[in-house]
């Protein structure tokens, strides 16, 4: 089997484009992710589906063509990830997007999925929602800061000791922005 180069990325705005088999895989994805040690939005593993099912449902429930954009990336039949993007419909602070549950699925990491996906959010921000800025939280003391900012992002602010993962375990969440898009 010869891998594929670059994922294919297609973008979902309304929960009824989401098969039974592209949900079931969005919940395998997420499951995998979070228990391989990824910071995707359930910090405590070991999760299975009855965690993560409803929170997907819910997840999916939200999409909207003008506020809430699933993008997934593919190859060939397979889903190697996913990542969401919010506009917050307010109009205070409709310029501006969140990034919400990059991940890319443990079997194809290294293969620049996470990379692939943002340049098509960005894309899509700009060109689709004429978004001004991103924003998006990580976790710190996994990396995230360094892969973001090879991708243009850039560290705003943190909140120190905000996300406690166990009682030695206390990290800062990393406030991040990409502005201009």
């Amino acid at each position: 089997m010869t891998h594929k180069r670059i994922p294919d990325l297609v973008q979902i705005t309304e929960a009824q484009e989401v098969t039974p088999e592209l949900r079931r895989q969005l919940i395998e994805c997420w499951i995998a992710v979070t228990n391989a040690g990824g910071a995707a939005g359930f910090p405590f593993p070991p999760v299975e589906d009855h965690d993560v099912a409803p929170v997907t449902d819910k997840l999916l429930s939200r999409l909207h063509p003008q506020h809430s954009r699933l993008i997934t990336a593919r190859f060939d039949d397979v889903l190697a990830g996913w990542v969401v993007l919010n506009r917050d419909p307010y109009r205070l602070v409709g310029h501006w997007g969140t990034v919400n549950h990059l991940q890319a699925h443990p079997e194809f990491r290294g293969r620049g999925v996470g990379s692939a996906l943002m340049c098509e959010l960005r894309k899509i921000a700009r060109t689709e929602l004429w978004l001004e800025q991103l924003h998006l939280a990580a976790r710190g003391d996994e990396g995230l800061e360094d892969f973001y900012s090879r991708l243009g992002w850039r560290e705003v602010g943190r909140w120190p000791g905000a996300l406690r993962l166990a009682p030695n375990d206390t990290r800062d969440e990393v406030l991040m922005l990409l502005d201009p898009l």
